[in-house]
Formats: structure tokens, C-alpha cells, sequence
């Protein structure tokens, strides 16, 4: 087993407090250390699928995600109007796998910060330079104040600062959608599991997240452009007119333009997720198109499996070597299988419905089947 004396996460998010968890777990010296000077959760909710909620269950957090979210039973894609076009039965599906749950982000991040409350959190404070050698890691930070550490894991994020240190830039480049994101304290009328309702180039989720609250989400196929705060309640709303009545239900329960987050939908293409004793998890290493949800579930199973090896492996090196071979054909196929499906999202509406009607099932199937089986 590894014994790194010291080991530095970059970045609170998902795969930074899931990989604190795993490694303070097996008895590693963690420092943990994140850009924002407050814990805060970007976005709005999501979905934690059975594949994370298996090594989250491994980590004793998977109570902690359950408790806070809803377990959803059924995932269906309609047509605009409402008209159910193919549903799948998760729990069939998944087979004992584990539950689906729906969750906001912000509950999701107080559910990991419940393995992290022994360890060293450093908020506000990024890596401004890393320097290592054959033993090592130097490290300087933005406080002023440096480090040195045996292992370095870059888990901030897709703009990750670690990726650029150590890697050189490669920035995020966009995936040609626009996604809008927002939780309301509701649910619409009828709505109890995951359903997507499809337009032309677009559609529009709606998801329970528990405590009666939903979380919706609208994609458009679209090239990167910036939605000014000041009117885009009244955009979407125009954006999505039209849609099934669940949707404008959802919409009509909106109040003001701050309560919808927009952005472009990027992608990481990182060849090189290790150089020497630095890693990258998480959408740091390969963040893709969320059509498939699995961008928080990529970040859980990459924390599971790096710590793993590290408990396996003679060295750090080896460790890292092991870690980046067992994860990315997996991630691969995500981000191949996300693509495609935004490819079908740009199909002619009544071929991609008649598609969907007749093979909606056999297609979720071969996407998500892989997934079942361990990391």
C-alpha cells in the first residue's frame, strides 16, 4: 500500500470532498483546500445515479445523499406537448445496483462535507505554482504560504488551475448547447420521476429533488452566447412556450431572472490525466456534456477507484498509472454516448421522436448498460 505522507485535493466540489472522504478513510493525511472563501454549490440540482450511489455506499455516504434527495423509479422522454414517447424502469434497470436519486447541489454538498469534518479545510486559497521533483511536490498557494506534498489531485473543476500548472492550458471549449438550470419550491401537477420533454433542437427536464422542490433544466442546441440576468426569466419562458404544461407549470412557479443559471455546456478533451505525482479526477480531467448525468457520478467513481490503487499499489506512480487505466475506457464511453445523444437532440423532431418510440428503451439500454457492472 501507498503511504504518501502527505496528499493535497484542490478543489471542494464533488470529486475533491468524495476523495477526502475515501483517503481519510484509510488512514492518508489529507489537506483539502478550495478557491471559494465559502462553501457554495454551483447550479442548481442533479441526479445521483445507482453507479455513484454504489461507491458512495462504499464511503458511508450514501445515507447522507438518500436522506437529503428523492429516489426516483422511472425515466421518461415525451414529445412537447406531453404525449410519453418510451419509459424505462430505473429499478429494473439498475438491478440492486443502487437507488437514483434526485438532489439539489446544495444538498448534495452538505451531504459530503459530513466525511470531511476531521480534516484540514482550507477555503479561499488556490495553487498559484507547483514545482516537483522525483520525491515531491512543492507548492505555492495564494495566501502566500507554500507546501510539500507526496501527492497533488487536481479536483477543481472544469477551469481547472491544476490541469493548466501542470499540464499547460487546455481550455474548455463549448459543446453547442446553452443549458438553464433552476429549483422551485414545488412540483408540478403529476410529476413524481425523472421526464424530458422534447422540441426542435431543444428540450426541457424536470427532475423531483426532494422536500417537494424540482429541479428543471432547458438545453437548445445553440452556439456559445451569453444571456444577460436582466430579462432571462421572460427569454425562457418565451424559449419554452408551447411545452407540456408540467413545463409551464414549473416556469410560471420562477419569480425572478436570478433564480435561472445559464452557461454554455463545455468539454475537456485531456489526454495526460497524470504527470509524475499530480492527477487530475473529476470534470478537471474529463468534463463532457451532462446528456447522460453522469458527470457527478464520473467524479464519485474516479475518487473510489483512485483510492484504491493507491491502497494497492507499491508506489504513487504505479498507483496514478493504475487509476488513469481503469478509468478511462469507462469515461470514454460517457463522453462518446453523451455526445451522441446530443447529436439525436438536433435530429428532425419526427424522426427522433418516431426514433425514440420504437427504440427509446434499447437505446438507454446500450448507453447506460457498462455502468452496471463495478468501476
Amino acid at each position: 500500500m501507498v503511504e504518501p505522507d502527505r496528499t493535497l485535493i484542490a478543489g471542494g466540489g464533488i470529486a475533491g470532498l468524495t476523495l477526502a472522504t475515501a483517503l481519510h478513510a484509510q488512514g492518508f493525511q489529507v489537506d483539502l483546500i478550495e478557491r471559494n472563501s465559502i462553501w457554495q454549490a454551483l447550479g442548481a440540482g442533479m441526479a445521483i445515479q445507482p453507479n455513484a450511489m454504489r461507491a458512495l455506499r462504499a464511503l458511508h455516504l450514501d445515507c447522507a445523499v438518500a436522506d437529503r434527495g428523492i429516489a426516483l423509479h422511472q425515466w421518461a422522454f415525451c414529445d412537447r406537448q406531453g404525449e410519453l414517447l418510451c419509459e424505462i424502469d430505473l429499478q429494473d434497470f439498475w438491478n440492486g445496483v443502487g437507488p437514483f436519486i434526485g438532489i439539489e447541489r446544495a444538498k448534495l454538498q452538505q451531504a459530503l462535507l459530513t466525511g470531511v469534518t476531521a480534516l484540514p479545510c482550507r477555503l479561499g486559497i488556490s495553487v498559484t505554482a507547483l514545482l516537483q521533483d522525483h520525491d515531491g511536490v512543492s507548492i505555492c498557494f495564494s495566501d502566500g504560504s507554500s507546501g510539500r506534498y507526496d501527492l497533488v489531485v487536481g479536483a477543481d473543476g472544469i477551469s481547472s488551475g491544476i490541469r493548466e500548472l501542470a499540464f499547460g492550458a487546455n481550455p474548455p471549449v463549448g459543446a453547442g448547447h446553452i443549458a438553464w438550470r433552476s429549483v422551485v419550491p414545488m412540483r408540478p401537477t403529476k410529476l413524481s420521476d425523472l421526464r424530458f420533454f422534447f422540441g426542435d433542437r431543444c428540450f426541457f427536464g424536470l427532475c423531483p429533488v426532494g422536500g417537494g422542490h424540482t429541479y428543471g433544466f432547458g438545453h437548445v442546441a445553440e452556439p456559445r452566447f451569453h444571456d444577460d440576468v436582466r430579462g432571462r426569466l421572460a427569454r425562457l419562458r418565451r424559449r419554452f412556450d408551447g411545452f407540456a404544461e408540467p413545463v409551464q407549470e414549473f416556469l410560471a412557479a420562477l419569480e425572478c431572472d436570478e433564480q435561472v443559471h445559464c452557461s454554455t455546456v463545455e468539454w475537456v478533451n485531456q489526454e495526460e490525466w497524470h504527470r509524475g505525482r499530480v492527477v487530475l479526477i473529476g470534470d478537471a480531467a474529463h468534463a463532457s456534456s451532462p446528456m447522460m448525468g453522469q458527470g457527478g457520478g464520473m467524479a464519485v467513481e474516479d475518487a473510489y477507484v483512485l483510492t484504491e490503487c493507491l491502497r494497492s499499489a507499491e508506489t504513487v506512480e504505479l498507483a496514478l498509472d493504475r487509476y488513469v487505466s481503469r478509468r478511462k475506457p469507462r469515461v470514454r464511453w460517457v463522453q462518446q454516448e453523451s455526445l451522441s445523444v446530443s447529436q439525436i437532440i438536433g435530429l428532425p423532431p419526427e424522426s427522433r421522436n418516431a426514433a425514440l418510440r420504437t427504440r427509446g428503451e434499447e437505446m438507454f439500454r446500450h448507453r447506460f448498460q457498462p455502468l452496471i457492472a463495478a468501476p
